[in-house]
């Protein structure tokens, strides 16, 4: 735990600020029951806990001991099902079955320990901070907690750790005289549990920012709208920030804290603040997509400093960038300790996005928050930056194979690391695959139908929905943003075709470590693929392209119009060079059904040699992603599971291509 006995502070002067932490190793306990790499694993925590003692912060504190819930407090916002599940699932040697029917959950035989102590844990640090003893604290807990509804866990969380605390000081413990909470969520993803749990409760201001992308961003649905305000008594109780797009950095965060979270503080005059304290908006991380700084954070923190006398407790949730969350962390700790900012960020706008939600946002809840009544001045809100799809950061700027994505010029690039003026001054049409992405070439290519022919993934239909509609399945650790036209295809059929399937590459940002499936563009009378053709329209197929090869792209033109198709058609393949560094940007013809061409992508002709020599890496798929191709080829009707397994196994068998 550190040098420095629990419950013991260093010796400062008398105004040094008492903050508590909260670390224990047996909350690492809980891990994947075979192994395997999971983005919520025990190094989480452990990278945090390492990161503070080399700044010497645990000797500044007052270090807690971990206490484990007790059922009481966790049935006043779970059910007696679901708190006897995560009991005794430890022991249930069904529990890997438990944890497939449920979402983005797995279990092992410290599983029931961890969530124990983390829910327990952030009822310890909340209770000593209501009492006065610490002016703050925080709490370094897994698993994370905001996703657990009343009934179910989900989204990498079992217990809702920092409902069951609120829930606590607000009805477990009279005494403490806590009558106001405000929940502050600012993990990237919607803390849809923590919402559900105080829905008609106005003694809970619960605010959250988030990706919500219009509901195909985690958890995938509209209730982290900006619409979803509570009901009945707790009416305006409830505030949802939902970012249309990634990319966000601190600047779209203070818009947000100065003109929305700030004001509603000062109104509702809160007696303590919890953090729902994720750290995946931080920049680098590789599932939240956003730009916040170690800065951010500590000034974001900073401000809910300034109310219910800086009485704020921190529990920790998600964030999966080892070194992003160590650093915020840190910045964070420094921020409790002494109002330290970490180092200054680039100053920059907000989005245009962002100013349109905020606006959003206040308009609904001017029916409960007169502050919000005015609207922001035009001289505020024009001071913007230019579209998120110009931009490109170290932690989105990758397709679904990693490589670089090449969205933007050198110069440009250059020059957008210099955004600290007027930024409103420079005007760009927003094709960002948005509302706005209603270009001419749309309507044109939307009346053109053809057959796309997938081997990978695809081949299952609820994965390749996911191109179309948006959101992941299970296994995914990335989420499609979707297409424009989110029509479902208009056919699906099988067919076999005389090319070889292969695995190469070493790892993916939708799927992690291991290969991905690729199909040798040239034919072979000894080869069998399995395909599944879905009939989309030539628009969709753009769209489809755009997320295979790359996270962003201008698409205020097609990248495949019909001059390409007829050049497929006659040369038998068209390789798209604004995708040069896509994996997938060789479009295939394939020949035709109904009479419509059958296209698929796959690697170059120059990317297939450099596989057939061993210059790109030969390699087996991981077991979620070989999972997906068998579902496909059993419930599309090709293969028996055996079968599937086998043909999976022979094609990644590292044969000389």
């Amino acid at each position: 735990m550190g040098e420095v006995e629990k419950g013991s502070t260093s010796k400062t002067s008398s105004r040094q600020r008492r903050v508590g932490l909260l670390y224990d190793e047996r909350m690492c306990k809980h891990s994947t029951p075979d192994g395997e790499h999971h983005p919520e694993n025990p190094d989480r925590i452990r990278a945090i806990w390492s990161k503070l003692q080399a700044n010497d912060i645990p000797s500044r504190c007052v270090l807690l001991d971990a206490k484990k819930a007790q059922d009481k407090h966790l049935l006043a916002v779970h059910t007696q099902r679901h708190v006897d599940l995560i009991k005794n699932i430890s022991c249930n040697s069904r529990r890997n079955r438990v944890s497939a029917k449920l979402n983005s959950i797995y279990f092992n035989e410290g599983s029931s320990e961890a969530a124990y102590l983390a829910a327990g844990s952030v009822v310890e640090v909340a209770e000593k901070v209501a009492k006065g003893e610490l002016d703050s604290a925080a709490a370094i807990v897994r698993p994370p907690g905001h996703h657990a509804e009343l009934d179910e866990a989900m989204g990498f969380c079992l217990f809702n750790n920092v409902a069951i605390a609120a829930s606590f000081l607000l009805d477990g413990s009279l005494e403490l005289g806590i009558k106001k909470i405000l929940i502050v969520d600012w993990d990237v993803h919607h803390g849809n549990g923590t919402q559900k749990m105080f829905w008609t409760d106005p003694r809970v201001l619960f605010f959250s920012v988030h990706r919500h992308e219009f509901g195909s961003f985690y958890p995938f649905s509209d209730d982290g709208c900006y619409t979803k305000v509570g009901e009945g008594v707790g009416a305006g109780y409830n505030i949802n920030v939902p970012w249309e797009n990634g990319r966000c950095g601190d600047a779209d965060y203070f818009a947000v804290w100065d003109h929305v979270l700030i004001p509603v503080t000062k109104e509702f005059d809160p007696d303590i603040i919890i953090v729902s304290a994720g750290f995946d908006a931080a920049a680098g991380d590789p599932l939240g997509g956003c730009r916040v700084t170690p800065y951010g954070y500590s000034v974001m923190l900073g401000k809910l400093m300034d109310f219910s006398h800086g009485k704020v407790v921190l529990a920790f949730e998600g964030g999966y960038n080892l070194d992003s969350i160590a650093n915020s962390f840190l910045a964070c700790m420094e921020m409790l300790l002494e109002r330290k900012h970490a180092a200054r960020s680039l100053e920059a706008y907000p989005f245009e996005s962002t100013w349109r939600v905020i606006q959003e946002v206040r308009k609904k809840l001017s029916a409960y928050w007169p502050v919000f009544v005015d609207e922001l001045p035009t001289n505020l809100t024009n001071q913007k930056a230019p579209p998120p799809h110009l931009l490109v950061s170290s932690s989105d700027s990758e397709g679904e194979d990693g490589k670089p994505s090449n969205t933007i010029s050198d110069n440009v690039e250059a020059a957008l690391e210099e955004v600290v003026g007027p930024l409103s001054k420079l005007t760009v049409e927003d094709h960002s695959g948005g509302s706005a992405s209603f270009t001419s070439w749309r309507p044109v290519l939307s009346r053109t139908d053809i057959w796309y022919a997938t081997f990978g993934s695809n081949m299952w239909q609820p994965r390749f929905r996911c191109y179309i509609e948006g959101g992941q399945v299970e296994g995914m650790q990335k989420a499609c943003t979707g297409s424009v036209d989110k029509n479902p295809s208009k056919g699906i059929m099988w067919k076999t075709f005389p090319h070889r399937l292969f695995f190469g590459h070493e790892s993916t940002d939708t799927w992690g470590p291991g290969g991905v499936a690729f199909l040798l563009p040239e034919s072979s009378s000894h080869e069998k693929a399995h395909m599944c053709l879905y009939r989309i329209t030539l628009e969709q197929f753009n769209d489809v392209l755009l997320q295979e090869n790359v996270s962003c792209h201008d698409m205020s033109s097609p990248v495949f119009d019909l001059t390409e198709l007829n050049s497929a058609v006659n040369q038998g393949s068209v390789s798209l060079e604004v995708f040069k560094s896509g994996w997938y940007r060789n479009v295939v013809y394939m020949g035709k059904e109904q009479d419509l061409p059958i296209l698929t992508m796959t690697c170059s002709l120059s990317d297939a040699e450099k596989f057939r020599c061993g210059e790109f890496p030969l390699r087996a798929p991981c077991k979620e992603y070989a999972n997906t191709l068998v579902r496909g080829l059993v419930e599309g009707g090709q293969l028996s599971e055996e079968e599937a397994i086998a043909y999976i196994k022979q094609a990644s068998s590292g044969e000389p291509l």
